[in-house]
């Protein structure tokens, strides 16, 4: 059978790339949710907290399908604000735009449907969190351009996927705790931390092409910025620990990430190849797995 694709000019004119799902799929990075994960954990850390280990299956399957759309709009952004770098970089090179399967006006046709998709998931909380959610949508659009302006925009993705934190906190009880800003201090250590070892797969492309990095900034030093940034990130889970009353059972579980942390602080002492590098970045979502089962575990005790 022949499949019938359908193609429109764009605006200068020329016809549009076919649509196709794989060109689609590839853009939302369908077939790697490593950063839809590292998005969902904070939020899921949240609502495990704010709700006392039970929160409530509603909320759940909004703050699931809320970072899917939110990280896959994310990814749509760079795209669009990376295109004419990516053709570059090879690891970027047959990205949708980057390579010609998806035309830049399309691309924002499927940021405009994420968008509307992620406003009516919004719309079904408190008052509070929709006031919150701008500040999400600015998050993910200014992200991409931050390699242009500071030599760390590392930092900013992690504001951005510590917000969801935050709006889960709101979500459940439409006030912001000292322990969310701690969760959201927690992963913004801990993005900087995971995406300078993601960026090390780019380093030398980066440098070519005038992109800043953190991996670029820290230089040799990247094994000691990046177990900084994890030490703070244990330090202001420990805080969280606190102010929510938990037992020694959290901090000892603790241990589990910290080994995976330390691992990785001395492995990047030696030199580290890109699929050496992504396998790294891919580990934290392993660890936020398991700080998320202790988070879980330690409140729901807590609980008489």
């Amino acid at each position: 059978m022949v499949q019938r694709v359908i193609s429109a000019p764009d605006s200068t004119g020329r016809s549009s790339p076919p649509w196709t799902w794989r060109a689609v799929a590839d853009l939302i990075r369908l077939d790697n949710q490593s950063g839809t994960w590292l998005l969902l954990l904070p939020s899921l850390w949240a609502l495990v907290l704010a709700n006392q280990g039970r929160p409530p299956i509603k909320l759940i399957v909004l703050f699931i399908l809320g970072a899917f759309v939110m990280r896959s709009l994310g990814v749509v952004f760079n795209d669009l604000a990376d295109r004419n770098f990516d053709k570059h970089v090879v690891r970027t090179s047959n990205r949708p735009l980057a390579a010609g399967r998806l035309a830049p006006r399309q691309a924002l046709l499927v940021a405009l449907g994420l968008a509307i998709f992620a406003a009516g998931l919004v719309s079904t909380l408190n008052w509070f969190t929709v006031l919150l959610s701008p500040i999400a949508l600015f998050l993910a659009a200014v992200y991409p351009f931050c390699k242009r302006w500071i030599h760390i925009p590392q930092a900013v993705l992690g504001i951005a996927f510590g917000w969801g934190a935050i709006m889960a906190w709101a979500a459940s009880r439409g006030t912001i705790a000292p322990a969310a800003w701690w969760l959201f201090a927690a992963t913004t250590c801990w993005a900087v931390a995971y995406d300078t070892i993601y960026a090390l797969q780019d380093r030398e492309d980066d440098l070519r092409i005038g992109v800043k990095s953190s991996a670029l900034l820290f230089g040799t030093a990247v094994p000691v910025a990046v177990g900084l940034f994890l030490l703070g990130m244990l330090v202001c889970l420990i805080i969280v620990g606190q102010l929510s009353g938990l037992g020694m059972g959290y901090y000892a579980a603790l241990t589990l990430p910290a080994g995976i942390f330390l691992w990785q602080a001395r492995r990047l002492r030696f030199p580290v190849t890109p699929p050496q590098a992504f396998t790294m970045f891919q580990q934290h979502v392993l660890a936020g797995v398991v700080i998320l089962i202790t988070l879980w575990i330690s409140t729901w005790n807590e609980v008489p």
